[in-house]
């Protein structure tokens, strides 16, 4: 399903989108768990809590995107689509595969397409999808999220429960963000080298994912 901003007063039609996905989904945060593990056994070695933060905005920042970064996301989100939460992909820099998605799990019933015209569009909508208690994880793909815009996510993250994942480029690596958890990723011979460059309660560490393990589709 794919909801197009031409105009502003489609900013309803969203909302009553996932108006109907909330109703669907978990709505209360006490059975929610503070993490949701990635279903890959190195990483969550590596991830604070072992697992993605809930109710929190993560950073992807790889060298170059399609170095297998929505790979690595592949397993918790079908674990929840499957649970029946809502998966909000906001403008992303390419349509994702369906049938992709659906061979490794991804309950397409689930999948919310949402293509946008601006950074401001695109940061509006995740922010509202983020609030959304029946959502599961929104991922987005703005051009240039200020400092103020994440702020934004990461405590609508907090009201809604959801998994924030927050794509950027490398550039971004230098910049200050009150995102919970940050991540680079650069492409080795080996595979894909992880480097937590922020966490809450963790520290900087890094591990090398097998090609394998971190390919893209």
């Amino acid at each position: 399903m794919a909801i197009a901003f031409n105009r502003p007063e489609n900013h309803a039609t969203l909302l009553d989108e996932l108006a109907a996905r909330c109703r669907g989904g978990l709505a209360t945060a006490g059975g929610r768990a503070r993490v949701e593990p990635s279903g890959l056994a190195a990483l969550d070695t590596l991830l604070p809590g072992g697992g993605w933060p809930c109710g929190a905005v993560t950073e992807l920042i790889p060298d170059t995107f399609g170095v297998g970064e929505l790979e690595l996301l592949l397993p918790a989100l079908a674990t929840l689509s499957r649970a029946g939460r809502a998966l909000v992909f906001i403008a992303p820099p390419r349509l994702p595969c369906a049938l992709g998605l659906a061979q490794r799990g991804i309950e397409l019933a689930q999948l919310l397409l949402v293509t946008t015209r601006t950074d401001r569009e695109t940061l509006w909508a995740a922010e509202q999808a983020l609030r959304c208690p029946g959502v599961g994880a929104v991922l987005l793909w703005p051009a240039a999220p200020g400092e103020r815009c994440v702020r934004r996510l990461q405590l609508a993250a907090e009201t809604g429960g959801a998994l924030g994942f927050l794509f950027r480029p490398a550039t971004a690596a230098a910049v200050p963000s009150p995102a919970a958890l940050r991540l680079c990723l650069h492409p080795r011979r080996a595979g894909t080298e992880l480097c937590i460059i922020k966490a809450r309660g963790g520290r900087p560490h890094a591990l090398v994912l097998p090609a394998a393990a971190a390919a893209g589709f």
